[in-house]
């Protein structure tokens, strides 16, 4: 019991000192206006480089790279028919479809797929 507190303290103590090295040694000393400026060819920037990102531009594309992956998991049923029982390759199919679209229907009724407000 007091081998594992000590160990316990001794990880946090080596911890803490790390964090602390890494927080002093990582501070910008001087701040540069044109380093924090984008760069565009050598001219000052047209309009704001700065734009806000569209969070629901990125749900949609989430959305789409889960059920991107989704689908490739259902690619290999298509290869194995021959080597499993029919029933079975059937069933997990309709389960794993059903998942999918039970996850649509849920992403369309909370309103994520509505992309006009």
């Amino acid at each position: 019991m007091i081998i594992s507190s000590l160990s316990i303290m001794i990880t946090l103590i080596i911890s803490a000192v790390v964090m602390m090295i890494a927080f002093l040694v990582s501070k910008k000393t001087i701040t540069d206006r044109e380093k924090n400026t984008p760069f565009e060819c050598g001219f000052d920037p047209k309009g704001s480089a700065r734009l806000p990102f569209s969070l629901r531009f990125f749900l949609i594309a989430v959305i789409f790279l889960i059920f991107d992956v989704e689908i490739t998991l259902l690619l290999p049923l298509a290869t194995i028919l021959k080597l499993v029982n029919v029933f079975s390759w059937l069933l997990t199919g309709i389960f794993f479809i059903l998942i999918l679209l039970l996850g649509l229907y849920h992403e369309w009724n909370q309103g994520a797929l509505d992309w006009a407000d």
